[in-house]
């Protein structure tokens, strides 16, 4: 077996709580903090470390607006992040097919 893929996993994604986050954000175009926090059942200060990695990653875009006088916060993949998960799942598709050899 050729260790190469496993060396090019993109370490910023592949810890568990990031790539969650990453997954979810693939599958809707945009999340609210508390949609996050929630369905992943991560305490606040998780989450926001979670999110400022991938931000400074440039995977994350990060809006904080006002909903009904209130504070809200939503994420999205911005188009680096897109590609970067694209390519994370492409090469964990391919460690998969070489195992299965």
């Amino acid at each position: 077996m050729n260790p190469e893929p496993f060396l090019q996993l993109d370490r910023v994604i592949h810890e568990k709580g990031r790539l969650a986050i990453m997954s979810m954000l693939a599958a809707t175009p945009e999340l609210s903090f508390t949609e996050l926090r929630e369905a992943l059942g991560m305490t606040d200060g998780n989450l926001t470390t979670h999110i400022r990695t991938l931000q400074e990653a440039g995977y994350l875009s990060v809006t904080k607006s006002f909903q009904n006088k209130r504070p809200l916060t939503t994420c999205a993949l911005t188009a680096g992040g897109q590609k970067a998960f694209k390519d994370y799942i492409n090469l964990l598709e391919q460690i998969v097919r070489q195992s299965r050899s």
